[in-house]
């Protein structure tokens, strides 16, 4: 889905919107628990916001001070022609504002007023798009908290993002990517040993892990995933080359028998979920991250 910068008829912005369009660089903050963009819930507005920095020295401030609160993040420079990617991508994260900073200077830019993007009905015939923008999002949240002290027990809210992220995987929709050559599927095998099949969000995230171009994707509603899981999965990874979250999935029981829940690899806290049209389909997710090699089944 193409889009492209705008400006908009406040010419009190239109000097900072053109900056944030024509800059030599930019500055990021990525989290190190999600390889994602920092994401930020504005006290006062509630915007889902992440910060941009035209200054090196600034951004380094800034993840200096949340490093001090137990925050870690890294410094993403941005060139000129990777910033209407990073915007574009901040759609499919479900970030909805930037939080642009010059010394002490701080102004909130709505992603919608800086950049358009095609409606559905502009979508080609034929063609299906999938984002589950709801589902990031809560992850980002999730995986900022849990992951940065994974020893401690996770909090009254961050098991609220837990079960909220399980609800929003039960609706979703996903990219499962297949061989083009008929060779099967690639499977990732976790540090622990368990086998998961790799899955994703969007075309963006899928696009990371196809660098190669010898993968098709093929979309999968989440309550058709036990149907379509490898046999040798134990569930699905969600975006690899991102969040890299494992989620266990409950496969359906043959008649007569009782199904068995999966199990949390991480051994996090947590009680398997059951989904709206009452299949089981993904226990608790773990908020640790676990380390994957591929492989091909």
């Amino acid at each position: 889905m193409s889009v492209e910068a705008k400006l908009t008829n406040d010419t009190g912005f239109h000097g900072l919107l053109e900056r944030l369009r024509t800059a030599p660089e930019l500055y990021a903050l990525m989290s190190v628990c999600t390889k994602e963009p920092y994401v930020i819930c504005d006290p006062e507005t509630f915007d889902d916001e992440t910060a941009l920095f035209f200054d090196e020295e600034d951004a380094k401030k800034e993840a200096e001070r949340l490093a001090g609160e137990k925050i870690p993040v890294q410094v993403m420079r941005l060139e000129n022609q990777q910033m209407l990617p990073f915007y574009t991508s901040l759609y499919t994260l479900g970030i909805n504002a930037l939080l642009v900073c010059e010394g002490e200077q701080k102004t909130m830019v709505q992603l919608a007023d800086f950049v358009r993007r095609k409606k559905n009905d502009e979508i080609p015939d034929g063609k299906v798009w999938v984002e589950n923008p709801a589902l990031q999002l809560t992850a980002l949240y999730f995986l900022q908290e849990a992951r940065r002290r994974p020893a401690q027990e996770m909090s009254e809210e961050t098991k609220g993002m837990q079960e909220e992220l399980l609800a929003h995987f039960t609706k979703g929709r996903f990219i499962f990517p297949i061989r083009k050559d008929g060779k099967g599927v690639p499977l990732a095998r976790l540090a622990n040993g368990d086998t998961y099949q790799p899955i994703f969000t969007d075309i963006l995230e899928f696009q990371k892990f196809n660098k190669e171009d010898q993968l098709k994707g093929v979309v999968v509603d989440a309550v058709k995933i036990p149907q379509v899981l490898s046999s040798e999965a134990k569930g699905v990874l969600l975006n690899l080359m991102g969040i890299n979250l494992p989620m266990p999935i409950r496969r359906k029981a043959p008649a007569g028998a009782a199904g068995q829940a999966g199990q949390n690899p991480a051994g996090a806290a947590g009680q398997a979920a059951q989904n709206p049209a009452g299949d089981g389909t993904a226990a608790a997710p773990a908020g640790k991250e676990e380390s994957a090699e591929g492989k091909q089944e």
